[in-house]
């Protein structure tokens, strides 16, 4: 890991890191804050953050004002890049929603994706085993996320319930075999097998069978992407179907942006930290 930058912040540190990643060939940067205290001797545990479409991982930390209740709360917060970069890296010149920046946190198994875009797998293997590794954080985590972020961190959660306490999501793709959005994007990055996309439709994983991971989702009514992209009804259905305990907020007037998500954050970082063993 190589620091790019350091700054102070809520008596915490926001730093920033990048890495050589074998998994997806190439190199990675991430941003961490680390509350007041954290240390070797007083490890703490950690949320990750995953951004939404055309995101970095500058984003969150800059614009939903998290850290003040993180570093009262004692919760480190990782949030990752949202896909590969760099001049090698397969990219769809002038689409925002496929290539860099639209990594869809899955493993791809097309070309010319499949050589760098291993998202899933950076996200639950390669970064948190690094960053357990090289910074004072326990293996004690908790995912989150943000439109196509929200969208990875149920389905990610929702795979790999052993891994992660607790679950929430800000507007997130929630039923992407049935959205413009999921179509062109798992239809690049993995073929036409309907199959391969199930598993990474957080609707359909829920509805399969009972998960006992908490949930919590945040969705706002003005958001101008409800109706066609982001369907949350679907998650509702799904759960209903699986007899799944799910909470999901509606907000009047609330739209798609960082302002949206600013108004909430620190109700999911007390949710996260209760399930955390922090409150």
């Amino acid at each position: 890991m190589e620091l790019i930058s350091e700054n102070r912040a809520f008596g915490g540190r926001h730093c920033r890191y990048t890495h050589a990643s074998a998994v997806n060939n190439c190199d990675m940067t991430f941003a961490v804050f680390l509350p007041p205290f954290a240390s070797k001797d007083n490890p703490v545990p950690v949320l990750y953050w995953l951004s939404g479409l055309t995101c970095t991982d500058e984003n969150f930390m800059q614009k939903a004002g998290a850290m003040k209740m993180a570093a009262e709360l004692g919760m480190a917060i990782v949030a990752p890049d949202t896909s590969p970069r760099g001049d090698d890296v397969a990219d769809s010149q002038g689409e925002y929603d496929l290539g860099k920046g639209a990594g869809f946190y899955v493993n791809a198994t097309e070309s010319p994706w499949k050589q760098h875009y291993q998202m899933y797998s950076y996200i639950t293997e390669e970064l948190p085993e690094l960053v357990e590794a090289n910074l004072p954080v326990t293996r004690e985590r908790a995912i989150s996320g943000h439109s196509m972020g929200g969208h990875g961190a149920l389905v990610i959660g929702l795979r790999n319930p052993q891994q992660y306490v607790s679950v929430s999501a800000f507007s997130p793709i929630s039923h992407p075999l049935d959205c413009p959005w999921g179509h062109k994007a798992l239809g690049a990055y993995l073929g036409d097998n309907r199959t391969a996309w199930e598993e990474y439709d957080a609707s359909l994983l829920l509805a399969q069978r009972q998960h006992y991971i908490p949930l919590l989702v945040e969705q706002g009514r003005a958001d101008q992407f409800l109706t066609e992209q982001l369907k949350p009804e679907s998650l509702i259905n799904a759960a209903q179907k699986s007899e799944t305990q799910l909470t999901l907020n509606m907000h009047e007037g609330y739209d798609h942006s960082y302002f949206f998500i600013a108004s909430f954050i620190d109700e999911h970082l007390q949710f996260h930290a209760g399930h955390l063993g922090l409150m």
